[in-house]
């Protein structure tokens, strides 16, 4: 339960008016709560702090100095303001433990300084394309009301010498200045172990990324991804506070994913262990797109009501798109190309099993 010094500031700043100190007040109380494991009570503390906000959220969420990076800023970072909070993530347990945690951190700064200590202010996410890393970097930014910048390689990187050095500290210049959560994507193109001709110039480059990372003392959090973790050079890693490795989605996340995108359809006629099979090797945003897809056509065919069929014909769309082979009917078999002309029975999915002729 909040202390007594707690209840005191928040009555005081109320008193007073001040909605700001009242509000981050609130939310470092909401923190603490979630830091015991009341996440509930955590969650009903921060929606009363955010419903009592004034003006409204909506308006206070862009900030005009901040909102598109000037000067020598401009192509270099992309400003949002994401709603996107962990909520709406689908990853496994442990991963959602690891960013809530970041986030408690974050808010309890003072608290953790005071003895000595840090929050965790450096992440790379590692992990197949669409499982979510980028994703995870907007939750952060909208679960802490901080501003998103996506830092543009395509920008940072140039092929003259030291160019990209002096473009790497106006970042972290930022970084240092204004709050936020810094996401460089594909952190490959800076870290990667190179070799060639370019060795010297690489070489360069990663060295000065490693001596901005050492310099980052906050207040912002950086926030790295990457799909091939085995070409990062190792000294970088060791400059990150936490690593998470994201993976395609199991049948369960799949299944959860898909009644998310669907929730506003009937979906009582899916055969969950037929789709869920099926969609088996594909990304989590694969999925969604295979679910937003049928959803489409059902709007299109004026019908509220979306079956095993009409949710495989978009999986296997997919599945096609991706170069993952074999299709689903509608009773939920798969076959794939070749047993298709050789006349063979379907393969059922997990958890299925024929029955014998009696």
């Amino acid at each position: 339960m909040a202390s007594a010094q707690q209840l005191i500031g928040l009555l005081k700043s109320h008193a007073e008016g001040d909605e700001d100190r009242f509000f981050d007040l609130a939310m470092q109380l909401a923190a603490a709560e979630e830091q015991k494991g009341h996440k509930r009570l955590a969650e009903q503390l921060r929606s009363w702090a955010e419903a009592g906000q004034s003006p409204p959220e909506k308006v206070r969420a862009v900030p005009t100095p901040i909102a598109a990076p000037r000067g020598d800023l401009a192509g270099l970072l992309s400003a949002s303001y994401p709603t996107a909070r962990i909520n709406d993530l689908i990853v496994p347990e442990q991963l959602d433990d690891e960013l809530r945690h970041v986030v408690v951190e974050t808010r309890m700064t003072d608290a953790l300084e005071a003895k000595g200590l840090r929050p965790r202010r450096r992440l790379l996410l590692s992990g197949p394309p669409g499982t979510g890393k980028t994703m995870s970097a907007s939750a952060l930014a909208g679960e802490l009301k901080f501003p998103l910048f996506t830092v543009q390689l395509h920008g940072l990187i140039t092929k003259f010498m030291g160019e990209t050095a002096q473009k790497l500290r106006l970042v972290f210049d930022a970084v240092r200045t204004t709050r936020g959560v810094y996401l460089f994507d594909e952190i490959d193109a800076l870290a990667a172990t190179r070799g060639g001709d370019d060795v010297g110039e690489a070489r360069r480059i990663l060295n000065s990324f490693l001596q901005f990372l050492d310099e980052d003392t906050g207040p912002s959090i950086i926030v790295a991804t990457t799909n091939l973790p085995e070409i990062l050079d190792r000294a970088i890693l060791r400059r990150f506070d936490l690593v998470l490795v994201y993976e395609l989605p199991s049948e369960p996340a799949i299944e959860r994913v898909m009644r998310r995108r669907l929730k506003a359809f009937d979906i009582a006629p899916i055969s969950w262990a037929a789709v869920t099979h099926l969609a088996h090797g594909l990304s989590t945003a694969d999925v969604i797109a295979a679910s937003e897809d049928a959803a489409r056509r059902a709007v299109l065919n004026s019908s509220e009501r979306i079956d095993t069929e009409s949710i495989a014909a978009s999986l296997n769309r997919r599945r096609s798109l991706q170069g993952i082979g074999g299709a689903i009917n509608a009773e939920g078999s798969q076959t794939s190309d070749s047993q298709r002309h050789r006349g063979e029975p379907p393969i059922q999915p997990k958890g299925r099993r024929g029955r014998k002729a009696t």
